[in-house]
Protein backbone atom coordinates (compact mmCIF):
# COMPACT_ATOMS: atom_id res chain seq x y z
CA UNK A 1 0.00 0.00 0.00
CA UNK A 2 1.26 3.42 -0.95
CA UNK A 3 0.76 6.00 1.83
CA UNK A 4 1.32 9.71 2.02
CA UNK A 5 1.68 11.62 5.26
CA UNK A 6 -0.52 14.46 4.04
CA UNK A 7 -3.43 12.23 3.01
CA UNK A 8 -6.26 11.31 5.38
CA UNK A 9 -6.52 7.72 6.57
CA UNK A 10 -9.91 6.01 6.41
CA UNK A 11 -10.61 2.66 8.04
CA UNK A 12 -13.57 0.67 6.68
CA UNK A 13 -14.78 -2.23 8.81
CA UNK A 14 -16.68 -4.92 6.88
CA UNK A 15 -16.38 -6.18 3.32
CA UNK A 16 -20.10 -6.60 2.70
CA UNK A 17 -22.17 -4.42 0.40
CA UNK A 18 -21.92 -1.20 2.44
CA UNK A 19 -18.25 -1.43 3.34
CA UNK A 20 -17.25 -2.52 -0.15
CA UNK A 21 -19.04 0.41 -1.80
CA UNK A 22 -17.48 2.87 0.63
CA UNK A 23 -14.00 1.48 -0.04
CA UNK A 24 -14.53 1.43 -3.82
CA UNK A 25 -15.66 5.06 -3.80
CA UNK A 26 -12.71 6.14 -1.65
CA UNK A 27 -10.22 4.06 -3.67
CA UNK A 28 -10.39 6.58 -6.50
CA UNK A 29 -9.67 9.55 -4.22
CA UNK A 30 -6.46 10.90 -2.58
CA UNK A 31 -7.00 9.05 0.70
CA UNK A 32 -5.44 5.96 2.26
CA UNK A 33 -8.02 3.22 2.88
CA UNK A 34 -7.73 0.18 5.13
CA UNK A 35 -10.49 -2.40 4.70
CA UNK A 36 -10.83 -4.82 7.61
CA UNK A 37 -12.79 -8.06 7.46
CA UNK A 38 -12.59 -11.43 9.18
CA UNK A 39 -13.12 -13.08 5.79
CA UNK A 40 -10.93 -12.61 2.75
CA UNK A 41 -13.87 -12.46 0.36
CA UNK A 42 -17.04 -10.54 -0.42
CA UNK A 43 -20.11 -12.78 -0.40
CA UNK A 44 -22.89 -11.81 -2.81
CA UNK A 45 -25.66 -12.46 -0.30
CA UNK A 46 -28.69 -12.25 -2.68
CA UNK A 47 -27.48 -15.42 -4.45
CA UNK A 48 -26.22 -17.22 -1.36
CA UNK A 49 -29.26 -19.51 -1.16
CA UNK A 50 -28.32 -20.92 -4.58
CA UNK A 51 -25.15 -22.33 -3.01
CA UNK A 52 -27.34 -24.05 -0.40
CA UNK A 53 -29.39 -25.69 -3.16
CA UNK A 54 -26.54 -26.66 -5.50
CA UNK A 55 -27.47 -24.23 -8.26
CA UNK A 56 -24.17 -22.36 -7.90
CA UNK A 57 -20.84 -23.16 -6.31
CA UNK A 58 -19.41 -21.11 -3.46
CA UNK A 59 -16.69 -19.49 -5.60
CA UNK A 60 -19.31 -18.21 -8.05
CA UNK A 61 -21.02 -16.00 -5.46
CA UNK A 62 -17.86 -14.78 -3.69
CA UNK A 63 -14.90 -12.69 -4.76
CA UNK A 64 -11.55 -12.18 -2.98
CA UNK A 65 -11.30 -8.71 -1.47
CA UNK A 66 -7.64 -8.34 -2.43
CA UNK A 67 -8.51 -9.09 -6.05
CA UNK A 68 -11.15 -6.35 -6.07
CA UNK A 69 -8.59 -3.74 -4.99
CA UNK A 70 -5.46 -5.02 -6.72
CA UNK A 71 -5.33 -1.98 -9.00
CA UNK A 72 -5.76 0.50 -6.13
CA UNK A 73 -2.40 0.90 -4.33
CA UNK A 74 -3.96 3.25 -1.77
CA UNK A 75 -6.22 0.45 -0.44
CA UNK A 76 -4.93 -2.06 2.07
CA UNK A 77 -6.91 -5.18 3.02
CA UNK A 78 -6.44 -6.55 6.55
CA UNK A 79 -7.66 -10.00 7.54
CA UNK A 80 -8.59 -9.58 11.20
CA UNK A 81 -11.47 -9.40 13.64
CA UNK A 82 -12.45 -6.12 15.25
CA UNK A 83 -12.52 -6.41 19.04
CA UNK A 84 -13.13 -2.80 20.05
CA UNK A 85 -13.05 0.90 19.27
CA UNK A 86 -11.18 3.68 21.06
CA UNK A 87 -12.94 6.68 19.59
CA UNK A 88 -10.99 9.17 21.69
CA UNK A 89 -7.66 7.86 20.40
CA UNK A 90 -9.08 7.28 16.89
CA UNK A 91 -8.11 3.60 16.98
CA UNK A 92 -9.65 0.30 15.96
CA UNK A 93 -8.47 -2.70 17.96
CA UNK A 94 -8.02 -6.03 16.19
CA UNK A 95 -7.50 -9.70 16.93
CA UNK A 96 -6.05 -12.32 14.57
CA UNK A 97 -8.41 -14.60 12.68
CA UNK A 98 -5.84 -17.35 12.14
CA UNK A 99 -2.58 -18.02 14.00
CA UNK A 100 -0.82 -14.87 12.85
CA UNK A 101 0.61 -12.34 15.35
CA UNK A 102 -1.74 -9.87 17.01
CA UNK A 103 -2.33 -6.95 14.61
CA UNK A 104 -1.47 -3.45 15.76
CA UNK A 105 -4.39 -1.05 16.34
CA UNK A 106 -5.42 0.90 13.26
CA UNK A 107 -5.43 4.69 13.51
CA UNK A 108 -7.92 6.64 11.44
CA UNK A 109 -9.00 10.14 10.48
CA UNK A 110 -12.41 8.79 9.48
CA UNK A 111 -14.06 5.46 10.28
CA UNK A 112 -16.82 3.57 8.47
CA UNK A 113 -18.32 0.60 10.30
CA UNK A 114 -20.45 -1.74 8.19
CA UNK A 115 -20.91 -4.88 10.27
CA UNK A 116 -24.17 -6.04 8.70
CA UNK A 117 -26.57 -8.36 10.48
CA UNK A 118 -26.95 -11.97 11.48
CA UNK A 119 -29.97 -14.23 11.80
CA UNK A 120 -31.81 -14.20 15.11
CA UNK A 121 -33.31 -17.36 16.57
CA UNK A 122 -35.52 -15.23 18.84
CA UNK A 123 -33.79 -16.23 22.04
CA UNK A 124 -33.46 -19.90 21.08
CA UNK A 125 -29.84 -20.07 20.00
CA UNK A 126 -29.92 -23.84 20.53
CA UNK A 127 -32.11 -24.08 17.41
CA UNK A 128 -29.04 -23.22 15.31
CA UNK A 129 -27.85 -26.82 15.64
CA UNK A 130 -31.07 -28.06 14.01
CA UNK A 131 -31.66 -25.28 11.48
CA UNK A 132 -28.72 -23.67 9.65
CA UNK A 133 -29.10 -20.06 8.57
CA UNK A 134 -28.15 -18.65 5.18
CA UNK A 135 -25.70 -15.83 5.98
CA UNK A 136 -22.26 -17.44 6.11
CA UNK A 137 -20.51 -19.64 3.56
CA UNK A 138 -20.11 -22.42 6.12
CA UNK A 139 -23.83 -22.47 6.89
CA UNK A 140 -24.70 -22.47 3.18
CA UNK A 141 -22.56 -25.56 2.59
CA UNK A 142 -24.06 -27.13 5.72
CA UNK A 143 -27.59 -26.47 4.44
CA UNK A 144 -26.71 -28.02 1.07
CA UNK A 145 -25.27 -31.06 2.82
CA UNK A 146 -28.43 -31.50 4.89
CA UNK A 147 -30.77 -31.16 1.92
CA UNK A 148 -28.90 -33.59 -0.34
CA UNK A 149 -28.18 -35.99 2.51
CA UNK A 150 -31.90 -36.19 3.28
CA UNK A 151 -32.64 -37.69 -0.13
CA UNK A 152 -29.76 -40.14 0.25
CA UNK A 153 -30.98 -41.24 3.68
CA UNK A 154 -34.55 -41.61 2.42
CA UNK A 155 -33.30 -43.87 -0.38
CA UNK A 156 -31.87 -46.25 2.22
CA UNK A 157 -34.64 -45.98 4.84
CA UNK A 158 -37.09 -48.88 4.93
CA UNK A 159 -39.51 -47.56 7.58
CA UNK A 160 -42.23 -45.48 5.84
CA UNK A 161 -42.61 -42.94 8.66
CA UNK A 162 -38.90 -42.34 9.04
CA UNK A 163 -38.53 -42.11 5.26
CA UNK A 164 -41.25 -39.45 5.11
CA UNK A 165 -39.47 -37.50 7.85
CA UNK A 166 -36.32 -37.50 5.72
CA UNK A 167 -38.39 -36.30 2.77
CA UNK A 168 -39.96 -33.43 4.71
CA UNK A 169 -38.27 -30.03 4.54
CA UNK A 170 -39.26 -27.02 6.66
CA UNK A 171 -38.16 -23.49 5.79
CA UNK A 172 -38.81 -21.01 8.60
CA UNK A 173 -39.52 -17.44 7.52
CA UNK A 174 -41.34 -16.32 4.37
CA UNK A 175 -39.39 -13.24 3.42
CA UNK A 176 -37.60 -13.20 0.05
CA UNK A 177 -34.86 -15.59 1.20
CA UNK A 178 -37.30 -18.11 2.66
CA UNK A 179 -39.55 -17.99 -0.40
CA UNK A 180 -36.59 -18.41 -2.74
CA UNK A 181 -35.21 -21.27 -0.66
CA UNK A 182 -38.51 -23.16 -0.51
CA UNK A 183 -39.00 -22.77 -4.25
CA UNK A 184 -35.51 -24.06 -4.96
CA UNK A 185 -36.04 -27.16 -2.81
CA UNK A 186 -39.28 -27.75 -4.70
CA UNK A 187 -37.42 -27.61 -8.00
CA UNK A 188 -34.74 -29.99 -6.71
CA UNK A 189 -37.36 -32.54 -5.71
CA UNK A 190 -39.55 -32.29 -8.82
CA UNK A 191 -37.06 -31.56 -11.59
CA UNK A 192 -33.41 -32.08 -10.72
CA UNK A 193 -33.63 -35.42 -8.90
CA UNK A 194 -36.63 -37.04 -10.54
CA UNK A 195 -34.58 -39.74 -12.32
CA UNK A 196 -31.72 -40.09 -9.83
CA UNK A 197 -33.16 -42.51 -7.28
CA UNK A 198 -34.47 -46.06 -7.52
CA UNK A 199 -36.32 -46.55 -4.23
CA UNK A 200 -37.90 -43.16 -3.57
CA UNK A 201 -39.78 -40.65 -5.68
CA UNK A 202 -38.22 -37.26 -4.84
CA UNK A 203 -41.32 -35.54 -6.18
CA UNK A 204 -43.16 -36.92 -3.15
CA UNK A 205 -41.13 -34.70 -0.83
CA UNK A 206 -43.12 -32.46 1.47
CA UNK A 207 -41.84 -28.87 1.59
CA UNK A 208 -43.29 -26.51 4.18
CA UNK A 209 -42.78 -22.75 4.32
CA UNK A 210 -43.67 -21.60 7.84
CA UNK A 211 -44.53 -17.96 8.51
CA UNK A 212 -45.90 -16.36 11.68
CA UNK A 213 -47.57 -13.51 9.75
CA UNK A 214 -50.78 -13.77 7.77
CA UNK A 215 -49.07 -13.78 4.35
CA UNK A 216 -45.68 -14.28 2.75
CA UNK A 217 -43.44 -11.50 1.40
CA UNK A 218 -44.80 -8.81 3.73
CA UNK A 219 -42.73 -6.08 2.06
CA UNK A 220 -44.53 -6.71 -1.25
CA UNK A 221 -48.11 -5.74 -2.15
CA UNK A 222 -50.70 -8.35 -1.16
CA UNK A 223 -51.45 -9.11 -4.81
CA UNK A 224 -47.84 -10.12 -5.48
CA UNK A 225 -47.74 -12.13 -2.27
CA UNK A 226 -50.75 -14.09 -3.53
CA UNK A 227 -49.04 -14.73 -6.87
CA UNK A 228 -45.91 -15.91 -5.10
CA UNK A 229 -48.01 -18.29 -3.00
CA UNK A 230 -49.57 -19.67 -6.17
CA UNK A 231 -46.15 -20.24 -7.72
CA UNK A 232 -44.96 -22.03 -4.60
CA UNK A 233 -48.03 -24.24 -4.68
CA UNK A 234 -47.21 -25.18 -8.29
CA UNK A 235 -43.77 -26.29 -7.05
CA UNK A 236 -45.31 -28.46 -4.36
CA UNK A 237 -44.56 -26.10 -1.46
CA UNK A 238 -47.11 -25.96 1.36
CA UNK A 239 -47.36 -22.40 2.69
CA UNK A 240 -48.35 -22.30 6.36
CA UNK A 241 -49.02 -18.70 7.35
CA UNK A 242 -50.14 -17.77 10.88
CA UNK A 243 -47.88 -20.57 12.12
CA UNK A 244 -45.12 -19.53 14.53
CA UNK A 245 -42.30 -21.95 15.26
CA UNK A 246 -42.13 -22.57 19.02
CA UNK A 247 -39.78 -25.53 19.15
CA UNK A 248 -37.47 -27.72 17.12
CA UNK A 249 -34.84 -30.40 17.36
CA UNK A 250 -33.23 -32.83 14.96
CA UNK A 251 -36.43 -34.86 14.69
CA UNK A 252 -39.32 -32.39 14.40
CA UNK A 253 -40.49 -28.78 14.22
CA UNK A 254 -43.30 -27.62 16.51
CA UNK A 255 -45.51 -24.72 15.44
CA UNK A 256 -48.37 -22.83 17.04
CA UNK A 257 -51.12 -22.22 14.53
CA UNK A 258 -54.44 -20.35 14.61
CA UNK A 259 -56.32 -20.66 17.91
CA UNK A 260 -53.04 -21.77 19.52
CA UNK A 261 -53.34 -25.18 17.90
CA UNK A 262 -50.05 -27.06 18.14
CA UNK A 263 -48.69 -28.58 14.95
CA UNK A 264 -45.79 -31.03 15.07
CA UNK A 265 -44.02 -31.76 11.78
CA UNK A 266 -41.58 -34.70 11.80
CA UNK A 267 -38.57 -33.61 9.74
CA UNK A 268 -34.83 -34.09 9.65
CA UNK A 269 -34.12 -30.94 7.60
CA UNK A 270 -34.99 -27.43 8.72
CA UNK A 271 -33.66 -24.20 7.20
CA UNK A 272 -33.79 -20.90 9.10
CA UNK A 273 -34.65 -17.77 7.12
CA UNK A 274 -36.51 -15.77 9.75
CA UNK A 275 -35.65 -12.56 11.63
CA UNK A 276 -32.28 -10.89 11.89
CA UNK A 277 -30.40 -8.97 14.56
CA UNK A 278 -27.57 -6.48 14.28
CA UNK A 279 -23.94 -7.53 14.11
CA UNK A 280 -22.08 -7.60 17.46
CA UNK A 281 -20.09 -4.66 16.09
CA UNK A 282 -23.15 -2.48 16.75
CA UNK A 283 -22.86 -3.13 20.49
CA UNK A 284 -19.10 -2.63 20.45
CA UNK A 285 -19.55 0.74 18.78
CA UNK A 286 -22.46 1.66 21.06
CA UNK A 287 -20.38 0.87 24.14
CA UNK A 288 -17.46 2.91 22.83
CA UNK A 289 -19.62 5.93 21.96
CA UNK A 290 -22.32 5.56 24.62
CA UNK A 291 -24.87 5.63 21.84
CA UNK A 292 -28.24 3.90 22.04
CA UNK A 293 -29.43 0.75 20.30
CA UNK A 294 -32.95 -0.34 19.41
CA UNK A 295 -34.71 -3.61 20.28
CA UNK A 296 -33.06 -5.37 17.33
CA UNK A 297 -29.61 -4.32 18.56
CA UNK A 298 -29.18 -1.72 15.82
CA UNK A 299 -27.15 1.38 16.58
CA UNK A 300 -29.13 4.63 16.45
CA UNK A 301 -27.25 7.06 14.21
CA UNK A 302 -27.69 10.65 13.08
CA UNK A 303 -29.39 11.54 9.76
CA UNK A 304 -25.91 11.82 8.20
CA UNK A 305 -25.14 8.25 9.41
CA UNK A 306 -22.58 9.46 11.95
CA UNK A 307 -22.43 8.10 15.49
CA UNK A 308 -23.79 10.70 17.94
CA UNK A 309 -20.95 12.89 19.21
CA UNK A 310 -18.47 11.60 16.64
CA UNK A 311 -18.70 13.32 13.25
CA UNK A 312 -15.78 11.30 11.91
CA UNK A 313 -17.37 7.90 12.64
CA UNK A 314 -19.99 6.52 10.24
CA UNK A 315 -22.09 3.42 10.83
CA UNK A 316 -24.04 1.97 7.92
CA UNK A 317 -26.04 -1.00 6.69
CA UNK A 318 -28.15 -3.53 8.55
CA UNK A 319 -26.53 -2.74 11.92
CA UNK A 320 -27.96 0.79 12.14
CA UNK A 321 -31.21 2.69 12.31
CA UNK A 322 -31.44 6.44 11.70
CA UNK A 323 -32.79 8.11 14.82
CA UNK A 324 -36.41 9.20 14.30
CA UNK A 325 -36.12 8.09 10.68
CA UNK A 326 -38.20 5.69 8.64
CA UNK A 327 -37.00 2.10 9.12
CA UNK A 328 -35.25 0.79 6.00
CA UNK A 329 -35.28 -2.79 4.80
CA UNK A 330 -32.19 -4.88 5.42
CA UNK A 331 -31.39 -5.30 1.73
CA UNK A 332 -28.27 -4.78 -0.35
CA UNK A 333 -29.35 -1.54 -2.11
CA UNK A 334 -29.74 0.25 1.24
CA UNK A 335 -26.24 -0.72 2.38
CA UNK A 336 -24.73 0.12 -1.01
CA UNK A 337 -26.25 3.59 -1.11
CA UNK A 338 -25.21 4.24 2.49
CA UNK A 339 -21.66 3.12 1.73
CA UNK A 340 -21.35 5.49 -1.20
CA UNK A 341 -22.94 8.29 0.84
CA UNK A 342 -20.48 7.80 3.71
CA UNK A 343 -17.56 8.02 1.29
CA UNK A 344 -18.94 11.23 -0.24
CA UNK A 345 -19.57 12.68 3.21
CA UNK A 346 -16.00 11.99 4.32
CA UNK A 347 -14.59 13.65 1.21
CA UNK A 348 -17.01 16.56 1.41
CA UNK A 349 -16.20 17.32 5.04
CA UNK A 350 -12.48 17.22 4.24
CA UNK A 351 -13.19 19.98 1.72
CA UNK A 352 -15.22 21.97 4.25
CA UNK A 353 -18.56 21.35 2.53
CA UNK A 354 -21.94 20.98 4.18
CA UNK A 355 -23.23 17.39 4.14
CA UNK A 356 -26.92 16.79 3.54
CA UNK A 357 -28.72 13.99 5.41
CA UNK A 358 -28.80 10.55 3.85
CA UNK A 359 -31.79 9.88 1.61
CA UNK A 360 -32.49 6.37 0.36
CA UNK A 361 -33.65 6.07 -3.24
CA UNK A 362 -35.97 3.08 -3.26
CA UNK A 363 -35.86 1.47 -6.70
CA UNK A 364 -38.30 -1.33 -5.90
CA UNK A 365 -38.31 -4.88 -4.65
CA UNK A 366 -37.92 -8.21 -6.41
CA UNK A 367 -37.95 -11.87 -5.37
CA UNK A 368 -37.66 -15.08 -7.33
CA UNK A 369 -39.61 -18.23 -6.56
CA UNK A 370 -38.13 -20.61 -9.10
CA UNK A 371 -37.54 -21.26 -12.76
CA UNK A 372 -39.37 -18.53 -14.76
CA UNK A 373 -41.22 -17.53 -11.57
CA UNK A 374 -40.66 -14.23 -9.78
CA UNK A 375 -42.44 -11.13 -8.51
CA UNK A 376 -41.31 -7.50 -8.73
CA UNK A 377 -42.70 -4.32 -7.21
CA UNK A 378 -41.32 -1.32 -9.09
CA UNK A 379 -43.20 1.57 -7.51
CA UNK A 380 -46.66 0.82 -8.83
CA UNK A 381 -45.48 -1.39 -11.67
CA UNK A 382 -46.14 -4.96 -10.59
CA UNK A 383 -44.49 -7.77 -12.53
CA UNK A 384 -44.79 -11.51 -12.07
CA UNK A 385 -43.89 -14.71 -13.86
CA UNK A 386 -41.33 -14.92 -16.66
CA UNK A 387 -40.92 -11.15 -17.17
CA UNK A 388 -40.19 -10.56 -13.49
CA UNK A 389 -37.80 -13.52 -13.50
CA UNK A 390 -35.78 -12.12 -16.43
CA UNK A 391 -35.65 -8.76 -14.65
CA UNK A 392 -34.40 -10.51 -11.50
CA UNK A 393 -31.68 -12.33 -13.48
CA UNK A 394 -30.44 -9.15 -15.16
CA UNK A 395 -30.45 -7.18 -11.91
CA UNK A 396 -28.39 -9.74 -10.01
CA UNK A 397 -25.91 -10.23 -12.83
CA UNK A 398 -25.39 -6.47 -12.96
CA UNK A 399 -24.56 -6.18 -9.27
CA UNK A 400 -22.51 -9.37 -9.00
CA UNK A 401 -18.85 -8.55 -8.28
CA UNK A 402 -16.29 -9.70 -10.85
CA UNK A 403 -16.59 -10.17 -14.61
CA UNK A 404 -15.54 -13.82 -14.36
CA UNK A 405 -18.26 -14.51 -11.81
CA UNK A 406 -20.87 -12.89 -14.05
CA UNK A 407 -19.87 -15.11 -16.98
CA UNK A 408 -19.79 -18.27 -14.86
CA UNK A 409 -23.14 -17.57 -13.21
CA UNK A 410 -24.82 -16.70 -16.50
CA UNK A 411 -23.46 -19.90 -18.07
CA UNK A 412 -24.63 -21.93 -15.10
CA UNK A 413 -28.10 -20.39 -15.23
CA UNK A 414 -28.45 -21.05 -18.95
CA UNK A 415 -27.38 -24.66 -18.48
CA UNK A 416 -29.77 -25.07 -15.56
CA UNK A 417 -32.67 -23.51 -17.50
CA UNK A 418 -32.16 -25.83 -20.48
CA UNK A 419 -31.41 -29.06 -18.60
CA UNK A 420 -33.04 -28.38 -15.19
CA UNK A 421 -29.78 -29.66 -13.71
CA UNK A 422 -27.59 -28.36 -10.89
CA UNK A 423 -23.84 -28.67 -11.17
CA UNK A 424 -22.88 -28.11 -7.52
CA UNK A 425 -24.69 -31.01 -5.83
CA UNK A 426 -21.79 -31.98 -3.61
CA UNK A 427 -22.26 -33.25 -0.08
CA UNK A 428 -19.48 -31.59 1.89
CA UNK A 429 -19.14 -30.70 5.52
CA UNK A 430 -19.08 -32.36 8.90
CA UNK A 431 -19.17 -36.07 8.10
CA UNK A 432 -16.69 -37.56 10.57
CA UNK A 433 -17.48 -41.18 9.79
CA UNK A 434 -16.69 -40.72 6.10
CA UNK A 435 -13.43 -38.95 6.99
CA UNK A 436 -12.33 -41.79 9.25
CA UNK A 437 -13.08 -44.41 6.59
CA UNK A 438 -11.41 -42.34 3.90
CA UNK A 439 -14.49 -42.63 1.68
Amino acid sequence: MTTTAHRPSVVVVGGGFGGLQAALKLAREPVDVTLVDRRNFHLFQPLAYQVATGALSDAEVAHPLRSIFKRHPNVRVVLAEVTGFDLGAHEVHLAPVLDEPDPDPLRYDALVVAGGAQYSYFGHDDWADSAPELKSMESLIDARRRILRAFEAAELETDPERRQAWLTFVVVGAGPTGVEMAGQIGEIARDTLKRDYRTIDPAGARIILAEAADRILLTFPAKLSAKASQSLDELGVTVMTNHAVVGMDGEAVTMKGPNDAEVVVPTRTTIWAAGVTASPLAKLLADASRAETDRAGRLLVQPDLTVPGHRDVYAIGDMVQVRDGKPLMGVAPVAMQQGRYAARAILGRRRGEQVAPFRYLDKGNVATIGRARAVADLHGIHLSGFVAWVFWLALHLYYLIGFQNRVLVLTRWIFSFVTRGRGARLILGDDKRAERRGT
